[in-house]
């Protein structure tokens, strides 16, 4: 019997040793997140640290809140469904309810993109003002998720219908504010929310608002014709309509 030579030996144990190790590397799961990415796998949420997808983005204005002392209605500007921006397009005027204003207005409007919700607290000697603020911050919130649900239903295609309401446009016979549905890029559906009231104007806003409904509906802009005698509610409707517009990038 041939004696195996030591150097071959050593060259067959050796390489037996390389194989080995190969063979436990190749069953090693990949525990590193940088390896799994790197071999074109997903990371684990927590890994990934990325926020939420499907916020909205873009201003929404909540329903006028009436107050003692007069409406408070507020306007938030959204990013990745997150509050940048706030603040008052109606608050109370006149009298001390000027000082009032000027003096807690700034501080909601920063308490509500501080706290990314209308749980904020009320400022001290505007109980009134802050109550209407706060109901109307969550109604622009409850809009902007409904925005945002509806559109995640829709897989965030174009066609999805989006409902905004325009600011409010003061006449010489009371506010006028527009409040729109909007899908593919057309109106399909246009209301007044607020209008002119009592005496005479509970019967000029009953017969033009509903042409003036289907008159923005029609053409899909504000460049509608007045209805004959109500000058001032369709002056007002279509400044209203044009805001509402504006913010749904029509």
């Amino acid at each position: 019997m041939r004696k195996s030579h030591p150097v071959r030996r050593a060259v067959l144990a050796g390489a037996a040793t390389v194989s080995g190790i190969v063979l436990l590397l190749s069953l090693k799961p990949a525990s590193d997140p940088g390896a799994a990415q790197a071999a074109g796998g997903q990371l684990p949420p927590a890994a990934a640290g990325q926020a939420p997808q499907g916020g909205v983005n873009g201003a929404v204005t909540g329903d006028a809140a009436q107050t003692q002392y007069g409406p408070v209605q507020v306007r938030v500007t959204m990013a990745n469904g997150k509050i940048t921006k706030a603040e008052a397009v109606q608050t109370p005027k006149g009298g001390q309810s000027d000082q009032i204003t000027a003096n807690a207005v700034p501080r909601l409007n920063q308490a509500a993109v501080a706290a990314q919700s209308a749980d904020i607290d009320a400022v001290s000697g505007a109980t009134y003002t802050s109550a209407g603020y706060k109901k109307s911050l969550q109604s622009a919130l409850d809009k902007a998720k409904a925005s945002a649900g509806a559109a995640q239903g829709a897989g965030a295609g174009a066609g999805a219908a989006r409902t905004v309401t325009g600011d409010v446009a003061q006449t010489q016979y009371g506010p006028v504010q527009v409040r729109i549905t909007v899908a593919d890029g057309k109106i399909t559906k246009a209301e007044a929310v607020q209008a002119p009231k009592g005496g005479r104007s509970d019967q000029i806003t009953s017969s033009s608002v509903p042409r003036l409904n289907q008159a923005a509906v029609a053409t899909g802009t504000a460049q509608i014709d007045s209805v004959s005698g109500a000058t001032y509610t369709s002056a007002g409707y279509k400044k209203s309509l044009q805001s509402a517009l504006d913010q749904a990038g029509g």
